[in-house]
């Protein structure tokens, strides 16, 4: 079965509303309501859910009550709710849908459906699937085709319990600052050169304090013959060899 070239998924995906900008989080209600008729967009856009009783909670709709994932949620309290679209709600503007591949494969339409339902309620949608078949390359890839037309972060898990660290971990950084997880730049010139050698496949990190400790500066090093690279302890002719064919690339400039 390719559910990538599946027809179905074409209609109901086209009838979807994507968004073409940043979602948010609907948090203030009209003061009048019109009379709308059936067709009507906002007719279809459900309420997001109250706040939970305990900010640090998360929100589990009550049709996951069973679901193996849970027992690996050990960190966070845990609040079942009805009056939630998603299955799981991980922060103020952060939401989970949770998929087996094993049901997808016998309800291909199912996500297009959740989807439809959860509307542009939240800023971040992630779609967490567990990968419980034998061949999923086929069902991953009608899944990563409409991630990306619904603009979802589709996370993969292998098992039930990195399910439930993912959806853990999602609530636990929720107000954590980015910068936790960006690449720190070092602003010590020996740490710079450090880095910079450690780009040299395969030169590691302690290779690169050794040649720094044993020439003394970068120019040194790069006046090295191959023959005295090599006998720098831990380093070895092969990476000798290497180390020594990128000193000596000539630089390029546009």
């Amino acid at each position: 079965m390719d559910e990538f070239d599946d027809d179905s998924f074409n209609d109901v995906l086209g009838s979807m509303e994507m968004p073409s900008a940043a979602k948010q989080a609907k948090v203030e209600a009209p003061q009048t309501v019109p009379v709308e008729t059936p067709s009507s967009s906002a007719a279809s856009c459900p309420t997001p859910a109250k706040a939970p009783s305990n900010p640090h909670s998360v929100l589990v709709h009550s049709k996951q009550r069973g679901n193996p994932i849970l027992k690996s949620i050990l960190n966070v309290p845990l609040e079942f709710r009805d009056d939630i679209v998603p299955d799981y709600v991980v922060g103020r503007t952060s939401c989970v849908l949770y998929l087996s591949l094993k049901y997808y494969n016998l309800n291909p339409d199912y996500i297009c459906q959740r989807l439809k339902t959860l509307g542009k309620m939240y800023e971040l949608r992630v779609l967490l699937v567990q990968v419980d078949t034998p061949e999923p390359h086929n069902a991953l890839k009608s899944l990563t085709r409409i991630s990306l037309l619904a603009d979802l972060t589709m996370m993969l898990a292998w098992n039930a319990e990195e399910a439930g660290k993912i959806i853990e971990t999602y609530k636990q950084f929720e107000k954590r600052p980015p910068d936790l997880i960006m690449e720190r730049v070092e602003s010590n010139p020996h740490q710079k050169l450090v880095a910079a050698l450690t780009n040299i496949k395969p030169v590691n990190k302690t290779d690169a304090v050794t040649l720094l400790q044993t020439f003394g500066n970068l120019g040194n090093l790069i006046t090295a013959s191959e023959e005295r690279l090599s006998q720098v302890m831990g380093l070895g002719p092969r990476k000798a060899k290497k180390l020594y064919k990128t000193l000596q690339e000539p630089f390029l400039s546009k």
